[in-house]
């Protein structure tokens, strides 16, 4: 026997309880400090004798009792919800009960309330009724923050639905709901009760719980087993069986487990949050960060402006010229450009050009500003590079510009070579720039600027091929046509087609930050920036849409979003807004310092200071490793790489010591 199938017939197993003496454990969440609560229902249609417990040191410990019979359970904001036969209490952190939704104010008085949910973002409550528990009377219901209870959905919306049960929350607008009685798993639109079959032969669907990464898993009530969705669309994989009575799972995401209530046994029990024979190594990377340039000095920049505020460093690009020079340049928002000399230990920069009295940049709107360059492939020979910024005139622009190196001085750019290549107008908004400039081992020029800005791309521009704002655009900047100073590849996937810029090389994309091909395979990267719940990280494909404004990440996004499609390139990771708020994508290490690194991605979030390092197999389509790589929670802005391939992280430094290597 291999050791992977000996390894997924005791994933498959039940596991030894956690706890047990429970009546009736019904439901399971984690709460405040991790404390793990259950509900225990007791005996059914006895009043008084359910109750909540929470398990500390592998034992229970009562929390409230002299409930009815209290089914789901889940936090927000602290407070405890519970569905409690036919109405809804909260409870507050010292186990003080008060009843949230009574049974009159429901359209009509609920019989079995089941599970529940909760909108992280807008605090409204959602509970399934069973019914009858014979398929009949089922729905789910909506309770908003204030108590007012409205229908959402029952069978005269969703024909066939026989005991609705199990919910979890998709998006901020859909809802997952488990049918008990048929094994049908639907996505709910919230707004009007209309709904899709997702996924069926689930059983007895009881729990629903994501994980933070896009994995679903599901119980089966009656035939005591857990089964995992690794991604939308895909077949349930088994995960566990024999379990009396499989009930109300949740994760517990500190610890990356599931936790079972056995309604029949009365246990409580874990299991790993993986899918079997799929499974992610999240084990912390062996290496660390440390400054980079430890004596330099950044010529010509100061603490404070003239008039004494702070005027932190902002380093927002580093790369190199790829000239066999060796040297590594440092671009800042503000408009400035460095040059770090190849020593050992440089004790300062050189400015190669400072632009900074045409770049718009405040710190209020600091998604604008110089935003990306890229040296020309062939630079040693043309000393042409690019920069893209946003100008201080005329205002609502973004530039792509091309300059030349100095004919005397090659630490020099001259500034009076710039010319314009691209530029994008009319702007609605200042944020969502995007801003990344890159050459493809093609020798094109990739450029990406955000959907326009503000929030849920009013003006749709995702989706819309007649305009430059949420694209990538690719351009042949070496041979201009056509009256610019560029021209359109003819393989570009648009070219020809009505009602479509021919620039563009990929679209439905929001904020990408930022961009990056592997060396190594000519992949293109592109960490992307979420809204409500979701960051992500997308593979780019010729002609691809990945899907924003209909979905963000692995979910439907919007009263509008969409389920998944064969027209959306979903992307090959997310993770949920627990995990952190802000994607800094960085690129594929190929350098020779650390070759067990070697085709890892990095990339960072910005709001929760964490790094990762993350492995695709391309031959199984599927993320292998998400490693986390300790740091001293700096908030990364961007990555760079230097003409070696070593990686660097950039960061704000209000002390200008914001440029990070990695260590052993």
């Amino acid at each position: 026997m291999t050791p992977l199938l000996l390894s997924a017939l005791l994933l498959a197993a039940p596991p030894a309880p956690l706890v047990s003496g429970l009546v009736n454990p019904e439901s399971v969440a984690i709460g405040p400090g991790g404390k793990v609560y259950v509900s225990a229902i007791g005996e059914f249609d006895k009043a008084g004798d359910g109750a909540i417990f929470t398990v500390e040191d592998g034992k229970l410990v009562p929390f409230v009792a002299g409930l009815d019979d209290p089914k789901g359970i889940a936090f927000h904001l602290g407070f405890l919800y519970v569905t409690d036969r036919n109405r809804v209490l909260k409870i507050d952190p010292k186990g003080t009960i008060a009843q949230f939704a009574p049974p009159n104010a429901f359209p009509s008085e609920p019989m079995f309330l089941n599970d529940v949910v909760i909108d992280p973002e807008g605090g409204n409550v959602y509970v399934s009724d069973s019914g009858d528990r014979k398929g009949g009377g089922g729905a789910v219901f909506r309770i908003s923050p204030n108590g007012v209870v409205s229908l959402v959905t029952d069978h005269t919306r969703i024909p066939g639905l026989n005991i609705p049960n199990g919910l979890a929350m998709d998006g901020a607008s859909f809802l997952l709901l488990a049918d008990f009685g048929t094994g049908d798993l639907y996505r709910v639109k919230i707004a009007d009760g209309t709904s899709e079959k997702v996924a069926s032969g689930l059983g007895a669907g009881d729990g629903l719980a994501w994980d933070h990464y896009g994995r679903l898993f599901v119980s089966d009530y009656k035939g005591g087993k857990v089964h995992v969705i690794p991604r939308p669309g895909a077949k349930p994989v088994l995960v566990a069986e024999g379990f009396k009575a499989a009930a109300d799972i949740c994760i517990d995401h500190a610890k990356r487990r599931i936790l079972v209530p056995d309604m029949t046994a009365g246990t409580l029990s874990e299991l790993p949050a993986q899918v079997p024979g799929e499974a992610v190594d999240e084990s912390p990377f062996p290496l660390k960060t440390e400054l980079a340039f430890a004596d330099m000095k950044w010529t010509g920049w100061e603490k404070e402006t003239d008039t004494g505020k702070p005027s932190p460093l902002r380093p927002i690009v580093l790369t190199h010229a790829h000239d066999g020079s060796g040297r590594t340049f440092v671009a800042t928002e503000q408009g400035v450009i460095h040059v770090i000399p190849n020593e050992a230990n440089p004790k300062a920069t050189k400015v190669f050009l400072d632009i900074s009295s045409k770049v718009q940049y405040d710190d209020k709107t600091n998604e604008e500003g110089l935003l990306g360059m890229a040296f020309h492939p062939k630079y040693k020979e043309n000393g042409e590079f690019f920069v893209y910024y946003t100008p201080k005139n005329p205002k609502k622009s973004n530039y792509v510009v091309r300059f030349k190196v100095s004919k005397d001085d090659p630490d020099k750019a001259d500034p009076a070579s710039e010319t314009i290549v691209l530029k994008y107008e009319n702007r609605p908004f200042w944020n969502h720039a995007g801003g990344t400039i890159v050459f493809g081992p093609d020798g094109m020029l990739y450029v990406f600027h955000g959907d326009g800005g503000a929030g849920n791309d009013p003006f749709g521009n995702g989706q819309n091929l007649n305009t430059w704002f949420g694209k990538i655009l690719r351009i042949d900047v070496n041979n201009p046509a056509d009256g610019k100073a560029y021209s359109v590849p003819k393989d570009n996937p648009f070219v020809g087609k009505e009602n479509a810029k021919p620039e563009i090389w990929a679209y439905g994309l929001r904020n990408i930050w930022r961009m990056a091909f592997d060396k190594a395979t000519g992949q293109l990267w592109a960490g992307e920036v979420g809204q409500n719940l979701y960051e992500e990280i997308n593979l780019i494909k010729k002609g691809g849409n990945y899907g924003w404004n209909a979905r963000e990440a692995l979910h439907p996004f919007g009263g509008r979003g969409s389920s998944p499609k064969p027209e959306f390139i979903e992307p090959i990771w997310e993770y949920h807004h627990e995990v952190g708020r802000s994607i800094t994508g960085g690129g594929v290490y190929n350098g020779k310092k650390h070759p067990e690194l070697v085709g890892h991605y990095l990339y960072a979030d910005y709001t929760s200071s964490k790094i990762w390092a993350l492995k695709y197999d391309a031959k199984e389509g599927r993320v292998t490793a998400n490693r986390p790589i300790p740091d001293k929670s700096r908030p990364v802005i961007s990555f760079g790489e230097d003409e070696k391939g070593e990686m660097y992280l950039l960061t704000v430094a209000a002390d200008g010591k914001g440029i990070f290597g990695l260590a052993k």
